[in-house]
């Protein structure tokens, strides 16, 4: 048993001398393309209506009719309600019949007026009597203008018993029922909010690190939780310079237009955006690590394209950078003018054409290597078919 282990140990260092490692060396290059450089900033948003509007009433009553309830579709000027007319066309017929008194008592003592002003200047009647009747006509006067501005008011305030849709829109709340006594002291009671879907915005919260990057104008995409697979598209319209600090955490608000024609976007719903603080198309781009790549000296490099002289960096001007261009079987050394980036690839903009090849670093991989002159184990496992007796 002790002879066998030993055999067996032999074979296995027999099979381990029988394969050797060398490493392989390749150069990695990429091709200069000509597509579109993009660079984005995220922030998280709220939708809403860009108009939206409190629907509320300035009088008193008790609610007589609703003609519109949650999703109603409304034009401008349509009968959306209807407040109890009693009270208030009570409150016309006395403001009338007050304008009718103070009519007629203002007649009076404008005749009485005019009569005595006559006798007062052929002085036949005293100072005081003329003045007396001068007062009375004065505030006859007075009395009827005010009777006649109630009129108009109670007047006023029974056209404002039929509430009517200030714009075009969807009744996205009612706060109210029929039979509810709504009162109006400084503040309007408010029965239904309505909303424009056809015009929506996103107001979205852009980190303090980015606001910067954020102009009107720019692109934007942005995605909500009630419709996942759907992508929708809107245009920054402002960039508000108000900060808001919450939990030590600095943001600005962005508002993004974004029409609904289809009515999907609704008031609340969160959006996750994406905003494109840089868009070129058909530009030629390179990868930002063609700049930092260096030829280097590698042992059986002969397969590798062998570089030629560097240029000189004192050549290089503003805007320019040194990349290296394979050219057959060697590295050329070549300035290129530069322009923006992301991060991760940089416009080209002259001294490159398309599908140039552009070193970018060496890969070494380690290869096995059989020895196929190696002596193998009698006892190692043997191919079916082979060594057979027959």
């Amino acid at each position: 048993m002790k002879l066998l282990k030993q055999m067996l140990l032999v074979s296995v260092v027999l099979l381990a001398g029988a394969c050797s490692k060398e490493k392989k060396i390749t150069l990695e290059t990429v091709e200069a393309q000509t597509g579109e450089l993009t660079e984005t900033v995220t922030a998280t948003g709220t939708i809403e209506s860009v108009t939206q509007v409190d629907v509320g009433t300035q009088v008193t009553g008790i609610i007589d009719k609703l003609y519109a309830d949650y999703n109603t579709v409304v034009k401008k000027g349509d009968l959306i309600a209807e407040i109890e007319k009693t009270m208030l066309e009570s409150d016309l017929r006395s403001a009338e019949a007050n304008v009718e008194s103070a009519r007629l008592t203002y007649e009076y003592n404008r005749t009485n007026y005019e009569r005595d002003k006559a006798l007062h200047a052929k002085q036949l009647i005293s100072d005081y009597e003329f003045q007396t009747s001068q007062k009375d006509y004065q505030v006859s006067k007075t009395a009827y203008d005010k009777a006649q501005a109630d009129k108009v008011r109670a007047a006023k305030n029974l056209n404002y018993a039929e509430i009517y849709s200030p714009i075009d829109g969807i009744v996205i709340s009612r706060e109210v029922e029929v039979g509810q006594t709504v009162v109006s002291n400084m503040n309007v009671a408010n029965l239904y909010t309505i909303a424009d879907l056809d015009n929506m915005q996103v107001i979205g919260n852009v980190d303090e690190a980015d606001i910067g990057q954020v102009k009107v104008g720019q692109k934007v995409t942005f995605s909500v939780d009630a419709y996942p697979d759907d992508l929708f598209e809107g245009k920054v319209t402002q960039v508000r310079l108000n900060p808001t600090t919450e939990s030590n955490v600095v943001t600005y608000e962005v508002v993004v237009a974004a029409p609904n024609p289809d009515h999907k976007l609704i008031p609340g719903l969160t959006a996750n955006l994406t905003i494109y603080v840089m868009s070129e198309e058909n530009v030629l781009l390179l990868p930002n690590q063609v700049f930092t790549f260096e030829p280097q000296q590698h042992p059986d490099s002969e397969n590798l394209p062998q570089p030629k002289a560097p240029v000189d960096k004192k050549e290089l001007g503003a805007g320019q950078k040194s990349v290296w261009v394979v050219e057959g079987n060697a590295l050329v050394n070549k300035i290129v003018t530069v322009g923006a980036g992301n991060g991760m690839k940089t416009v080209i903009t002259g001294g490159l054409s398309a599908g140039t090849k552009v070193a970018t670093g060496y890969d070494e991989t380690a290869v096995a290597n059989a020895d196929a002159t190696a002596q193998k184990s009698p006892f190692a496992p043997q191919p079916p078919g082979r060594n057979k007796k027959k």
